[in-house]
């Protein structure tokens, strides 16, 4: 009895134990299917970001498709024809023979750009370089495959800008953007007509501000610099924003080839607004200047023969006796370094502030002379032409 007993007892506890066991098979298999919900993390703060966090991935580039096909509607086709007289040959020999007259024949040169309608009535800007002149012949080919023979306005060969006006109302325009607002890596649209393909858009960002070329000091520049490509026929065209806004007119690149090498560059909308204002109304720019000087941009040579403390600002390399700055107490080899408290690196930049100014002020000059800091103040004259003299 007591074997049987035992029989019955060993057997129902080995099935009890396999029961069991099973059990915990079966839920260690349903759990590996799905796996517990992990606790969510914590997030950081909006506007910051925990060490290690995985930032989300931006995907794809803006979609600025409407905004290019607004834009598309105010930039024009620029087609400019003017005669000019060269001579047939220089020989000597011929000049002998022939008059000074029948010694010159005319031929017709034809530039093609684009434009930038910024005006219900019909103003159109433009550079300078694609018009050729106050007296050629400039015809604005409209996006609706209209053509219109444009009035010149006004040139200003400072900045490369041209101002047309179109016998025409109800045009679309390009709203206006401050330009002193651009950043850095700042999305833009470079539209224009390169090799005559009409409306085309390309994208980039604005690379620099501010730029300046290769230190000229005829020019007054300050260019927008962008790798949106440009090439030959996109000249006065119009470089936006990500809104929609002209904040540039795209005027000359940087190549080795003459086609686009990612570097390109655009006048101001603002610098551009003011031009056009003034040739609107006083039919050319009017722009402040020193008369009577001639400089030159530092170099570490010059810093160290004039005992200056560094190679910062321009030299006044000539100045003219009779001239109201000599009056006033500018002399020759003295060292511009600032005007009215705003640093002069260069010549260009010199030339700026001065055009900015009022005509008839006084502007405020820090010089260094003999190693010394002088202030000093000039009258502001009116600057006319384009002027390799400051």
């Amino acid at each position: 009895m007591r074997r049987i007993l035992a029989f019955v007892f060993f057997v129902t506890l080995g099935l009890a134990a396999g029961l069991v066991l099973t059990g915990r098979l079966r839920t260690a298999e349903v759990t590996s299917a799905a796996p517990a919900a992990q606790p969510p993390a914590a997030q950081p703060a909006e506007g910051q970001a925990g060490r290690g966090a995985i930032r989300p991935q931006v995907s794809g580039l803006p979609d600025l498709t409407s905004i290019a096909e607004r834009a598309i509607e105010s930039v024009t086709n620029i087609s400019s024809t003017r005669v000019v007289r060269s001579p047939i040959t220089n020989d000597p020999f011929f000049r002998y023979f022939f008059r000074e007259d029948d010694m010159y024949r005319e031929r017709r040169q034809q530039s093609l750009g684009s434009g930038v309608v910024v005006s219900p009535d019909g103003y159109v800007l433009t550079n300078s370089h694609v018009i050729g002149g106050a007296a050629a012949d400039v015809r604005v080919g409209m996006t609706d495959n209209r053509e219109l023979r444009a009035k010149v306005v006004g040139t200003d060969e400072w900045t490369d800008i041209a101002v047309l006006k179109l016998d025409a109302a109800n045009l679309p325009t390009l709203p206006w953007g401050d330009s002193s607002k651009l950043r850095v890596a700042e999305w833009v649209l470079a539209i224009g007509n390169p090799f005559q393909l009409n409306q085309t858009v390309t994208l980039g960002i604005v690379s620099a501000t501010g730029r300046r070329l290769d230190g000229r000091v005829s020019m007054y520049e300050d260019f927008i610099q962008t790798d949106a490509a440009i090439n030959p026929g996109n000249s006065g065209g119009a470089l936006i924003n990500a809104r929609g806004e002209l904040v540039g007119i795209n005027t000359a690149i940087y190549s080795e080839s003459g086609s686009y090498s990612g570097i390109g560059f655009a006048v101001p909308s603002n610098l551009v607004r003011q031009v056009m204002d003034d040739i609107i109304k006083f039919g050319a720019v009017r722009r402040g200047t020193i008369r009577g000087i001639q400089v030159q941009n530092m170099s570490p040579q010059i810093a160290r023969e004039l005992g200056a403390p560094q190679a910062r600002g321009v030299l006044v390399i000539r100045i003219d006796e009779r001239s109201p700055a000599y009056g006033q107490g500018l002399r020759q080899y003295d060292i511009i370094e600032s005007i009215e408290g705003r640093t002069v690196e260069d010549a260009s930049q010199l030339i700026r502030g001065l055009a900015d100014s009022e005509i008839g002020s006084q502007v405020l000059l820090t010089v260094i002379r003999k190693g010394r800091p002088q202030q000093i103040r000039v009258t502001v004259e009116p600057a006319s032409g384009t002027r390799t003299r400051v």
